[in-house]
């Protein structure tokens, strides 16, 4: 099953000249859906900053990791995803439906050209369903209440927060979004956030690159400032980490390398 609770859209102009942020990061993840334009930045900020591209795997892979958990063991059955981006691969209502087909899944992004492939990214299990709405991050209100309309805020919720919270400027109002959203979650819901950590390096020039070239501006935090969103939550083993080591998957060879993107995942009791 699937929904679109945002109305009919016009499919936007694809402006293939400038950079697009997503579709940027879509090109570090292996994606297709990119323009000669985001290669081009893509590899000037990766000259810049190397390690970006195991940071962007990294960070989707934390993302598999924390929704299998909580679609496993946690048993929840209901995720709210904010700031979607372009599908790529293992998208969270990918991961939840195959540990739990009936899992129900809410996308949320106000980005045009996220919304102009919101049908390639709407595709659920016949158990489950995947709604998409079309909102800022900004607008809690409306996010929740039509949310709403398809997930049962009775029951517990996973709130997905991936690389959002860095687009917004000041910490402060990052923590009242998060607080707002959490606030209104059952017991039994969790935060999962993961965000750009800064370096004082590198990593930092780059991102000063990013946002001077016109991409929608991105600030790199540091994990204590990370910690602060999980505030009143109870943090899951083993706490605000780098995003590599929250959790690796038996196998790997060696210890995992830790990158400069923390995350973590809070219980609201």
């Amino acid at each position: 099953m699937a929904e679109e609770e945002s109305g009919v859209q016009q499919v936007p102009t694809i402006d293939t000249d400038v950079a697009h942020s997503p579709r940027i990061w879509n090109y570090w993840l292996g994606g297709k859906d990119n323009y000669e334009v985001d290669r081009r930045v893509g590899d000037e900020f990766r000259e810049l900053f190397p390690p970006i591209v195991d940071i962007a795997r990294s960070s989707r892979a934390f993302l598999k990791r924390a929704v299998q958990h909580l679609a496993g063991e946690a048993g929840v059955r209901q995720f709210l995803d904010i700031g979607t981006g372009l599908p790529t691969v293992d998208n969270t209502h990918e991961v939840a439906q195959r540990v739990a087909p009936e899992s129900r899944i809410v996308y949320v992004d106000n980005d045009p050209i996220v919304l102009a492939h919101a049908r390639a990214l709407l595709l659920s299990s016949a158990e489950g369903a995947t709604t998409y709405i079309d909102a800022d991050l900004y607008d809690t209100s409306r996010i929740l209440e039509v949310a709403a309309r398809s997930l049962d805020f009775d029951e517990p919720i996973a709130l997905m927060l991936m690389n959002i919270l860095g687009h917004v400027p000041e910490l402060g109002q990052a923590r009242e979004i998060v607080t707002r959203l959490v606030g209104a979650l059952p017991s039994g819901s969790y935060l999962v956030v993961a965000d750009g950590t800064t370096d004082g390096g590198p990593f930092d020039a780059a991102i000063e690159m990013w946002n001077n070239a016109g991409s929608l501006p991105y600030i790199l935090r540091t994990p204590e400032q990370i910690a602060q969103y999980f505030e009143g939550l109870e943090l899951l083993e083993p706490g605000v980490v780098a995003c590599s080591l929250w959790r690796p998957e038996n196998g790997h060879v060696g210890a995992p390398a830790p990158v400069d993107e923390f995350g973590a995942v809070g219980l609201k009791r």
